[in-house]
């Protein structure tokens, strides 16, 4: 019975790529191609794939195949890993607004059709856009719920930025350290004392993504540096109390996740310091350390 419900989701995963070929080939041939001169079709064929058929189509395949597992790093739009979980501050909204800011980080614009033309225009023309929007990346099976990020010599091509969801301490407490904790959950109010699970990472240039072949930045593989620098920003700057430092359930082997080399580790700080831990991650695998300065 197992081997057969394999082959039946393999099955299904093979017609929908053979769909998904057969939808873009129709869209340039019997679309796009006899309305458009050559360079538009390919330009309209390669658009309508990349951002709307390609990812939906892998997000579908990944359902039937139930890939489904606790992560330890966030989803791209096609359902493929995306960056890894690095970062937990805990606090209200605006306590993690404040400790960026200190910081002189920029919150990121909302992703939309104005603040992506904008981005594209500052990333050809090579001029600042400190408060550039994000791809969107999904975690609790919902996109970042904000992100800051601080621009390398005021160029829009390289920047340190995290992204962050918010979760309620409730749910939290009551699914610490099982697998029912990464399950889909809304974004906390923003007077809400909440945990903000982030994933840190920096941006170095331009690529395109696995697959879907979608224009993004390319990034730094290391993100235990990234992890380490952000935490380094806010904690000079007052921002957070001493960190600690915790293991997902699902624990990360050293190695690649995705493009990314990652040591799974996430940092976990109180965005107030001295106001005591109203959550605790403890167990074998954390440990309570004082921020170091490099």
């Amino acid at each position: 019975m197992r081997r057969l419900k394999l082959l039946g989701q393999r099955t299904l995963v093979a017609l929908l790529g053979l769909a998904t070929v057969w939808l873009i080939l129709v869209l340039f041939y019997d679309v796009a191609d006899r309305r458009l001169p050559l360079v538009l079709a390919l330009a309209s064929t390669y658009a309508a794939a990349a951002y709307l058929i390609l990812p939906r189509a892998i997000r579908l395949g990944a359902y039937i195949l139930k890939k489904g597992r606790v992560p330890s790093y966030t989803l791209t739009g096609d359902g493929l890993p995306g960056d890894p979980v690095n970062l937990v501050l805990i606090g209200a909204l605006e306590e993690l607004h404040r400790a960026f800011a200190l910081a002189g980080w920029s919150r990121a614009d909302p992703l939309d059709l104005g603040s992506s033309w904008r981005m594209v225009c500052a990333f050809v023309l090579n001029r600042p856009y400190p408060s550039a929007p994000f791809s969107t990346l999904y975690l609790f099976n919902r996109g970042q719920d904000i992100g800051f990020q601080r621009a390398i010599d005021d160029s829009p091509r390289k920047r340190h930025h995290v992204r962050f969801w918010g979760l309620s301490m409730e749910r939290a407490q009551e699914t610490l350290d099982t697998a029912a904790f990464w399950l889909a959950s809304g974004r906390p109010a923003d007077t809400e004392r909440a945990l903000w699970v982030g994933a840190a990472t920096k941006d170095i240039g331009l690529s395109l993504t696995r697959l879907s072949l979608q224009v993004t930045h390319a990034t730094d593989v290391d993100t235990n540096a990234e992890r380490a620098f952000v935490v380094q920003e806010l904690t000079e700057h007052g921002g957070i109390g001493p960190v600690r430092f915790h293991r997902p359930g699902e624990r990360l082997t050293l190695g690649t996740v995705s493009r990314y080399v990652s040591d799974g580790l996430v940092a976990v700080a109180d965005l107030t310091p001295g106001s005591g831990n109203l959550l605790r991650f403890d167990g074998p695998a954390s440990s309570t350390i004082a921020a170091k300065s490099n």
